[in-house]
């Protein structure tokens, strides 16, 4: 009997990159291009460097941590990346600095907000009345704190019982010390959890190899429904409760 449900949130509470065109629309640019924007104005108070040198020193540590969070399953937090970003310019700052680049990375998030997923809101307040859930996110540059800034200002934080984040881990899914610790801290059985997520290695395959049920959403983005092993799929999260109670008989 599933007891408990647990949440991915990238692209399936909140869409990934909905933030974008708010930023366009303002003046700014991409996140990304942004980031590499902060580092160059913060290091060139110090010791000039060239838009371009950082750009592909950022490019490089960039695809080493996607190596890493896809081979290894471990996310680098923010102060790790621009620590390498700073080793590969061979530059320095003083500690204050580094915090406030850190902090400037960690909270863009916040500046322009994602969207959340029509219907999640609804949702989870009827699937908490019967069931423990918990959320199980990736962190890539938005760490634990920000993600529950994000859900707290939406309502949203109080449903939830237990949160596992990957910066706060050391580990990403699909490693098993991930779901455990979702299992633990609600105090529910693998094989009494359900998960909730888009991406089929890290959501889908990853719970099922541990006994727990799986169901992909769509409804951000469809990652591949036509291949998957999910339990179920939905684009409409009103149709979640009554997946969740057909897995269940």
């Amino acid at each position: 009997m599933i007891k408990g449900i647990t949440f991915d949130l990238w692209d399936t509470v909140f869409i990934d990159d909905s933030d974008e065109p708010k930023r366009k629309a303002a003046g700014r640019p991409s996140k990304s291009v942004e980031r590499r924007q902060l580092v160059h104005k913060f290091i060139n108070k110090y010791s000039p460097a060239s838009f371009e040198l950082v750009n592909s020193v950022y490019d490089a540590v960039d695809a080493a941590f996607k190596k890493v969070w896809l081979d290894q399953h471990v996310t680098w937090n923010v102060q790790e990346r621009l620590k390498l970003v700073l080793k590969g310019l061979g530059k320095q700052l003083p500690e204050s600095e580094i915090n406030e680049l850190i902090r400037l990375h960690e909270e863009m998030e916040l500046d322009f907000r994602p969207d959340f997923v029509t219907g999640v809101h609804e949702t989870l307040a009827e699937l908490s009345k019967n069931f423990k859930l918990a959320v199980i996110s990736d962190t890539i540059f938005s760490p634990g704190r920000t993600l529950r800034k994000l859900l707290e200002d939406e309502s949203l934080l109080g449903f939830f019982d237990v949160f596992v984040f990957s910066d706060e881990q050391g580990f990403s899914k699909p490693d098993v010390r991930v779901f455990n610790a979702a299992s633990d801290g609600l105090g529910i059985e693998l094989n009494e959890l359900v998960h909730i997520g888009d991406r089929e290695h890290n959501d889908i395959i990853g719970p099922k190899k541990l006994g727990m049920g799986a169901v992909l959403c769509t409804a951000a983005i469809d990652r591949g429904s036509n291949n998957t092993q999910a339990d179920a799929i939905f684009k409409d999260y009103k149709d979640l409760p009554k997946i969740i109670e057909t897995i269940n008989k």
